[in-house]
C-alpha cells in the first residue's frame, strides 16, 4: 500500500512539474490565437499538430557535425533551398535578416536558419552573406517528414517559424513581396510579444 502511494505521488508530482513547464507556452499561445481573435488575425497559418525538431545530426558547411535539437532555444526563421540557392532562395535569405535585424533589441531571440537538403557547394561570396545565419545540410528526407509546404508548394517556397521548444508551429505563405514582409514582421512581433513572460534571448 505504501508502494503504492509512492508511486502515486510520484507521477502526481511528474505531471505537475510538466505542467508548470508546459504553461507559459501555452499561456503565449492562448493569447496569440484566443483572446482578442479578431485584432489576432495571423497572416501565417499554425500548425497543428506542432512537429519537433527531428533528433538528427546536420552538418554545416565545413562538415562539422551540428545536432538539430541544439536549435532549440531561439526562435528560428527557417528556409531551404539547396546549396545553388537561386533567386528565390536569395530574397528568402534576405527576407529572413532583414525581419530579423528589424526586431530591434528583441533580434536575439531569434535566430535565422537556411536548411540545404542537398550537397552542392555554396558559392563564396553567398557564403560570407550567411554569416550571422545558421546554415546546415540536412537528409531531404528528414526534412521531408518534418516540415510540409501548402499543397501545390514546394519546401522551398515558405519561410517557417520555430518556436525556442523547437516545434514547427507556422508556415507563411509563398511571394516575399514588400506587402508580405509587412505581414510576417507583424506576425512574429506578436509571437515575441506573446511569449514576452517566458522567452529570453539567448539559448
Amino acid at each position: 500500500m505504501a508502494d503504492e502511494q509512492r508511486t502515486r505521488s510520484g507521477r502526481l508530482k511528474m505531471l505537475l512539474v510538466m505542467l508548470v513547464c508546459a504553461a507559459p507556452v501555452l499561456a503565449s499561445y492562448f493569447t496569440y490565437y484566443v483572446v482578442r481573435p479578431e485584432s489576432r488575425r495571423s497572416y501565417g497559418e499554425l500548425i497543428e499538430p506542432q512537429k519537433p525538431l527531428p533528433a538528427v545530426t546536420a552538418t554545416d558547411l565545413d562538415g562539422k557535425p551540428v545536432a538539430l535539437p541544439s536549435l532549440q532555444g531561439q526562435w528560428l526563421l527557417v528556409s531551404v533551398a539547396g546549396g545553388a540557392c537561386d533567386a528565390a532562395c536569395e530574397k528568402h535569405l534576405y527576407l529572413q535578416r532583414q525581419l530579423r535585424e528589424g526586431l530591434g533589441k528583441d533580434r536575439d531571440r531569434v535566430d535565422w536558419v537556411w536548411l540545404v537538403p542537398d550537397n552542392v557547394p555554396v558559392r563564396p561570396e553567398l557564403a560570407a552573406a550567411v554569416q550571422q545565419a545558421t546554415v546546415l545540410r540536412v537528409d531531404p528526407q528528414v526534412l521531408a517528414q518534418w516540415l510540409a509546404p501548402a499543397p501545390g508548394h514546394a519546401l522551398s517556397d515558405h519561410i517557417y517559424v520555430v518556436d525556442p521548444l523547437g516545434h514547427w508551429m507556422m508556415r507563411f505563405p509563398p511571394g516575399a513581396d514588400a506587402d508580405a514582409a509587412a505581414k510576417l514582421r507583424r506576425d512574429l512581433g506578436r509571437l515575441l510579444r506573446a511569449s514576452a513572460g517566458w522567452d529570453k534571448a539567448g539559448r
